[in-house]
């Protein structure tokens, strides 16, 4: 088992981390920029490290400087958390270059599923559905059209290096697609410095439902069943749960397999999970791959009673899973709490919080880097804690997030607490009647 671990991160990814490496009797390492000195993560570390000034490029994305982090604090593992250096190949190469091991997914496994193309042809090759589309990346807009005509109208047109939304476009019909291939590409360009395109046919009223999955170092892999995230604002979650309310156990078991099959097939290693979109009728289709932890995997470790944390650092380790998969035995939400104003479009809302009074309470959770006093710097994710309810049944759940919410209280700032509010007594999302698009008609207005 590893000695020391440094975590490549900050906020409440990093503080959650260290708690799960103290209780498994590790040391840790904090590193942070010059805006995060008064951050929790470089409070309860054993260690930090100052890696540079609050730009992230300079910071949380400088290798150079978190390696020589690792290297003078002796750390002889680094993890890398959600964000920032979790899906790069080149980084995790690196630390295996200099004898650290990296806690997640090596770098061929990053590559391989990274790449949206490459991974669809992957996905194909292991039998795991896939939404029709483009054979790998489009040439021009001639060969866009044609790929439209035949898989028909609407298309989405996605970045091959894309994420969060950027350098994708939906087309609804012909005469809309050559603009639409002309400002994703720009868009890419901008964002990835790639503006390789691929189109896929556009699934209409769909779930955004990901399968949570573990694979260790000797090919056995199991899965911890799924995640509902289809509660978004342009392509960012803002409410997750398990067990869907869509699914039915033979979905569920089928997704499952799928789920498997596919990190199977890049001989996965640690922590990640298989996104799938599901249509009305209950089709499925490969989305992509995320080859690290997620921001909601707590809602999956209370329904399952797991600690995913410690099966990344014992997988990374060397120690084998066991060979089962789990189910959801209880029902878990989870709220993203949000430094942003929601009577503002959700604009950023950093500055000092003045009041910070946390909810508690059977079957109440909250992963947070914030506290009274603490100064909520721009330089980053808004995100400023997770607030997660479990309870025996989903109308339980629900209830009890209703009363946390309204305990929650955070002045100084705008936070999305009171759309969370707004949301608990919606009657569709408590009917489970929701799609990726459900926030489309939402009124914001209303929100008080």
């Amino acid at each position: 088992m590893f000695k020391k671990i440094l975590i490549a991160n900050r906020g409440e990814i990093a503080l959650r981390i260290i708690r799960t490496a103290h209780e498994m009797g590790i040391k840790t390492v904090a590193v942070y920029s010059t805006a995060d000195k008064e951050s929790l993560h470089v409070r309860f570390a054993d260690e930090a490290v100052c890696i540079g000034p609050p730009t992230s490029r300079d910071s949380y994305l400088n290798i150079p400087n978190i390696i020589s982090a690792a290297e003078i604090t002796n750390a002889d593992a680094i993890h890398p958390g959600y964000g920032f250096l979790s899906e790069n190949a080149k980084f995790s190469k690196i630390c295996a270059d200099h004898g650290i091991k990296f806690i997640g997914a090596t770098p061929e496994q990053i590559e391989k599923m990274g790449d949206k193309s490459m991974a669809k042809e992957t996905m194909k090759l292991a039998g795991v559905p896939t939404i029709p589309g483009s054979e790998g990346l489009l040439d021009n807009i001639a060969d866009a059209k044609k790929i439209a005509k035949k898989i028909k109208y609407p298309v989405i047109l996605k970045a091959t290096a894309g994420g969060g939304g950027r350098g994708m476009r939906i087309v609804w019909k012909e005469e809309d697609l050559e603009t639409a291939w002309d400002s994703a590409r720009q868009e890419a360009a901008a964002a990835f410095g790639n503006d390789g395109m691929y189109m896929e046919k556009y699934i209409e009223e769909p779930r955004h439902i990901e399968i949570q999955i573990i694979g260790d170092q000797y090919g056995k892999v199991v899965h911890l069943s799924e995640r509902d995230c289809s509660i978004q604002r342009r392509h960012q979650k803002l409410v997750e749960e398990t067990p869907s309310p869509f699914m039915t156990q033979e979905l569920r078991d089928e997704m499952g397999d799928a789920a498997v099959k596919a990190a199977k097939a890049v001989n996965y290693e640690g922590c990640g999970t298989i996104e799938f979109l599901v249509d009305k009728h209950r089709n499925f289709y490969f989305m992509e791959m995320n080859t690290r932890i997620q921001v909601e995997h707590p809602i999956t470790e209370e329904v399952i009673d797991y600690d995913l944390i410690r099966e990344q650092i014992k997988v990374a380790a060397g120690v084998p899973i066991s060979g089962k998969n789990y189910y959801p035995e209880m029902h878990a939400i989870e709220c993203r709490i949000n430094a942003e104003d929601i009577k503002n479009n959700f604009r950023p809302s950093p500055g000092t919080i003045t009041t910070f009074h946390a909810p508690g309470g059977h079957g109440v959770r909250l992963d947070t880097h914030a506290y009274a006093g603490y100064t909520i710097p721009p330089n980053y994710d808004s995100m400023i804690a997770k607030l997660i309810t479990v309870a025996q049944t989903r109308e339980e759940a629900i209830a009890k997030m209703r009363r946390a919410l309204h305990e929650f209280v955070i002045d100084g700032i705008k936070t999305t607490i009171p759309f969370h509010r707004k949301l608990m007594d919606d009657p569709d999302f408590n009917s489970g009647n929701y799609t990726t698009k459900f926030l489309e008609g939402f009124d914001f207005s209303s929100i008080e």
